[in-house]
């Protein structure tokens, strides 16, 4: 519990190798999360090479942990198992739409989330790169993904050699919901986020990005309407091209 509560991400290791039994038994335990049907619709590509994680790194913006952590984990929606096995076995699988996708993602987001809470309990550091959703098509390529495979999360991971300070979290008075949702008021949102808007940092961060208000960070400069819809269509480019929406 005491490491759910106080984790961070973590963007700089030791060069210190993680064990291979050590990092099987991590993902071995995280394999335990629940899955769709017990069907278990992911798979795992570990990266350790140097080579390979240079050509992982242009898909993910270059950002250095990349190649300075030790092993690279992708975790990948993947149907393409299961559904040889059902051929197999005389049994016709009807899994290349949306929906199958979906339940493929949240199968491989479990897995994903319970690897970083193990590792971080082992007193390993892990950064979730979101950029692998950006970038699918490269990473396909050169992990070499079958059909019906497609990566959902990246996670670096590796022993700490920083600690940075937490980052901040909205009051839980503004995500808990009872019963019925409840839609926010103008004032409640003002409380809501007056906290991040109010910390140095934040303020420092609107100052030097010439902006009025820390939500033109996110709007104007970080994640931008153009690009949030050029990705998009990309990832539904790739979606079919994976036979994952035919």
């Amino acid at each position: 519990m005491d490491s759910i509560k106080n984790r961070r991400t973590i963007r700089k290791y030791k060069a210190q190798d993680i064990p291979v039994d050590l990092l099987n038994d991590m993902l071995e335990t995280s394999f335990r999360a629940a899955t769709m049907g017990n069907m278990q619709l992911y798979s795992v590509v570990v990266t350790r090479d140097p080579g390979m994680k240079a050509q992982l790194a242009p898909a993910h913006f270059n950002q250095p942990m990349v190649t300075s952590a030790p092993v690279v984990l992708t975790f990948c929606a993947d149907f393409n198992r299961f559904s040889k096995w059902c051929r197999q076995r005389k049994a016709e699988p009807g899994y290349d739409n949306l929906l199958s996708f979906m339940n493929a993602m949240t199968d491989a987001l479990l897995v994903t989330q319970n690897f970083c809470t193990i590792a971080e309990d082992k007193g390993l550091g892990t950064c979730f790169l979101g950029t692998t959703i950006y970038n699918p098509h490269q990473i396909i390529e050169i992990l070499n993904l079958p059909e019906l495979v497609i990566p959902v999360a990246t996670i670096t991971v590796g022993y700490p050699d920083e600690s940075p300070a937490q980052p901040d979290r909205l009051p839980i008075k503004g995500i808990i919901h009872q019963e019925k949702y409840h839609d926010y008021t103008p004032e409640e949102i003002e409380d809501i986020f007056a906290y991040k808007e109010s910390l140095p940092e934040n303020r420092h961060f609107v100052e030097i990005n010439h902006t009025e208000t820390l939500a033109q960070i996110f709007t104007d400069i970080r994640y931008r309407k153009a690009d949030n819809e050029a990705m998009s269509d990309l990832l539904k480019k790739t979606l079919k091209q994976q036979l994952f929406d035919k």
